[in-house]
């Protein structure tokens, strides 16, 4: 499992048992009063801290969310399960399994519609959930070619592209099902899109 805390700030030092409460709290009160009624006075209060601490280490309502619903994916793992597909089949499983909890649904799509106006707010979403991620990517294919299931990398600056693009398909796709074709990604979904993209992956450089 990964965890992150948001970049300190100059000033006092940073507590991680206070950055692991207020997420914690935001998270909480995302699922019982939804991303609009959440406040940051409502925050502190669940996490025991004054209101001026979340102002120390966030600067509004959206990046303490992002924040929050960041560390969520951080959970997801990449287990060997013995080859490319079941690997694959595993982590979508565990990625579709996130979105559908009440605080990452709620959280990741009402930052994602604020930043279609806030360019800063839009980066943060990219560094801390989609940068951090694809690092699934790497790992899984890197397995795949030790186990012969993938072409040798000859070119580390097109692999980096591909691992780019892959990424792009795969939280695309399963983002579209859960949160806007409001569909289940169960395992049949899943195993039939992990068909499809192995008819891609197997071509690629």
């Amino acid at each position: 499992m990964h965890s992150r805390t948001p970049a300190a700030r100059p000033g006092r030092p940073r507590s991680a048992a206070a950055d692991a409460a207020i997420l914690a709290a935001t998270r909480e009160a995302l699922v019982e009063l939804g991303w609009s009624k959440l406040t940051l006075g409502d925050v502190a209060t669940r996490a025991g801290v004054a209101k001026t601490t979340l102002y120390r280490r966030w600067s509004g309502k959206n990046e303490l969310v992002v924040d929050a619903v960041a560390e969520l994916f951080d959970e997801l793992e990449l287990p060997d399960r013995g080859s490319l597909a079941a690997d694959i089949e595993g982590v979508v499983l565990q990625f579709a399994a996130i979105l559908a909890r009440p605080e990452a649904k709620s959280g990741l799509m009402a930052v994602v519609a604020e930043s279609t106006r806030d360019d800063a707010l839009r980066a943060r979403i990219r560094e801390s959930v989609v940068e951090r991620q694809k690092r699934l990517v790497t790992e899984g294919r890197a397995r795949a070619r030790e186990r012969g299931e993938l072409p040798p990398e000859t070119d580390p600056a097109e692999a980096a592209r591909t691992a780019d693009l892959i990424f792009d398909v795969v939280a695309g796709a399963v983002v579209h099902r859960t949160l806007f074709s409001a569909e289940p990604a169960d395992e049949t979904w899943v195993h039939n899109f992990t068909k499809i993209l192995l008819l891609g992956l197997t071509q690629l450089p």
